[in-house]
């Protein structure tokens, strides 16, 4: 018996040293949430030494909003026996003595001595680990924005290399048909770089919504006569397809006339003449549905899952960002989709979908 008890006794003091000099800190409360153990690592963790902590509440180290929620835990634990976080993890922030927060992660366990609960809190301070992954986060934006500057700069050198030889040229011979010619190219590349950094600057740095009632076919009606010119010069058909009546969503009107125009345009640019572009309308339940369809050369399978990343493109000329920024536009309107469909040689749908205002649309023909 003697020596089972000094065997007991030997098993305590080796598991009290590990705890104590472990590197999480613990914390255990009774069933009256006044704290019982407090170990090295929580006095450095949290700034209180023992003597300050040991039989006081626990709300000591807690602020109040975790303290509430902490309570009403361990009094639903003993009224019913069913664990909430108990035996799971989960990060928070926590408050050192100081007023200082910091990131952590907490796991609970519940032990049951002479019949009494004693519920212990291991803590392990992320402050590291979170300083850890934000590094790699911006070495990763960085290596990002790298690539970025690369591609920025091919784009910028090629036409500013076009608007300076043909302006020299010019300055030595400026009153021929062909200095004309010329001037039309460097006019045609200044708006290119204009066209750029104008969606670099709604890539990178885009304006929060502003959005208000709004009818959708409205907009579409817009949107089609901007296009209508565009597409007689080229030969293409173009159909406007709108319900009747109005369609009304919660929406900024100037960026989905800039998403309507760059999916129009982009139909219009992968068709030849003869080709058809479709702008259509419907009313889908409580949702509106626009569709912007064209016959043209469609996108391949292989470049379908590449073709919302920045700076793809399949066209001869361009950024690569406009259906990036389409998307993101769309998808910043609240319960709003945006989709796409293509068959190489058959054409392409983009669709987006957004919900209509609740009781503005009682005309609406389904």
């Amino acid at each position: 018996m003697r020596a089972d008890l000094h065997d007991q006794d030997k098993e305590l003091v080796v598991l009290r040293s590990a705890v104590e000099n472990t590197n999480e800190a613990f914390v255990t409360i009774d069933g009256a949430h006044r704290v019982v153990f407090f170990n090295r690592a929580a006095e450095a963790m949290f700034g209180y030494s023992r003597e300050e902590v040991l039989g006081r509440d626990l709300d000591i180290i807690m602020s109040p909003r975790c303290s509430n929620g902490h309570r009403e835990a361990v009094e639903r634990y003993i009224r019913t026996g069913v664990p909430g976080k108990i035996g799971h993890g989960s990060e928070l922030t926590a408050t050192r003595k100081s007023g200082e927060t910091f990131p952590a992660h907490i796991s609970f366990s519940v032990s049951h001595v002479q019949g009494r609960p004693y519920f212990t809190a291991i803590v392990k301070d992320l402050t590291e680990t979170k300083a850890l992954e934000e590094r790699m986060a911006r070495s990763e934006r960085l290596s990002a924005l790298g690539r970025f500057v690369a591609e920025i700069t091919h784009e910028i050198k090629n036409s500013l290399m076009l608007i300076g030889g043909f302006a020299r040229q010019l300055i030595r011979d400026p009153s021929n048909e062909k200095s004309l010619k010329k001037l039309e190219v460097i006019a045609e590349e200044v708006e290119r770089l204009e066209n750029l950094l104008r969606e670099l600057g709604e890539f990178y740095n885009p304006k929060p919504l502003s959005p208000e009632p709004m009818d959708l076919n409205a907009l579409l009606r817009h949107v089609y006569m901007l296009v209508k010119g565009d597409c007689r010069e080229r030969k293409i058909r173009v159909k406007l397809d709108t319900v009747p009546a109005s369609l009304i969503v919660n929406g900024d009107r100037g960026k989905l006339e800039q998403v309507f125009l760059n999916l129009a345009r982009n139909s219009i640019e992968s068709m030849e003449e003869e080709g058809e572009l479709i702008i259509r309308s419907r009313a889908k339940g409580d949702r509106a549905e626009v569709t912007v369809s064209d016959n043209g050369c469609g996108i391949p399978p292989e470049d379908m899952e590449k073709i919302f990343s920045p700076f793809f493109t399949t066209k001869r000329e361009g950024s690569g960002l406009g259906l990036s920024i389409s998307k993101r536009i769309v998808e910043e309107h609240e319960g709003s989709t945006f989709s796409l469909k293509s068959e190489p040689g058959k054409g392409t749908s983009f669709t987006i979908t957004m919900p209509l205002q609740q009781g503005k649309n009682d005309s609406i023909i389904p």
